[in-house]
C-alpha cells in the first residue's frame, strides 16, 4: 500500500549568493529585476516577488532612500577612479583636467545601471527594518 506524502524541503540560500543574483530578500528564490544588469533594455523591477508575493516597495516613495545609497555608491566610485587614474601616470594638473573629468564621466555612465540595481538591493537587504529571510517561503516541494 503505496501513500503519497508530500515532502517539504527547506533550502537555505547564503545571503551574499542572493544579494549578487538579485533575488528576493525573504525567500532568496524569486527575482527582484526582470531583466540583466547592463542590456540594451531597460531594467524593469518587479512589482511583487514571482516566488513568494513580497511587495518590494513597501511603502509609496519607498525606493527615493535608494537614491542615497546610490550616491554613496557613485561617490566611493568616482573617488576611486580619480585615485587610479592619478596612480597610473595622468598628473594632476590644469592640462589634463578634461582628461580627469572624461574619466569620471566615465567611471559614472558605466556604473548607472550597476548603482540602480544594487543601491535598490541593498535597501531591501540591509536596510528595511523587519524584513528578514525566512527560510520557510523558500520551500520547495518535492
Amino acid at each position: 500500500m503505496e501513500s503519497s506524502i508530500n515532502s517539504t524541503k527547506i533550502v537555505h540560500i547564503p545571503q551574499w549568493h542572493a544579494f549578487t543574483h538579485s533575488k528576493c530578500p525573504r525567500c532568496r528564490i524569486g527575482k527582484v529585476f526582470t531583466g540583466p544588469t547592463y542590456s540594451f533594455s531597460v531594467q524593469k523591477m518587479n512589482e511583487y516577488c514571482p516566488h513568494c508575493k513580497l511587495r518590494f516597495e513597501r511603502e509609496p516613495g519607498y525606493f527615493y532612500v535608494a537614491m542615497f545609497v546610490s550616491y554613496a555608491m557613485n561617490v566611493a566610485e568616482l573617488i576611486s577612479a580619480g585615485v587610479a587614474s592619478y596612480v597610473f601616470g595622468l598628473k594632476l594638473d590644469y592640462e589634463n583636467l578634461w582628461y580627469f573629468v572624461g574619466v569620471l564621466l566615465a567611471t559614472i555612465l558605466i556604473f548607472a545601471p550597476f548603482n540602480y540595481r544594487y543601491s535598490r538591493l541593498i535597501l531591501l537587504y540591509w536596510l528595511s527594518p523587519g524584513l528578514n529571510y525566512q527560510p520557510e517561503k523558500g520551500v520547495s516541494k518535492k
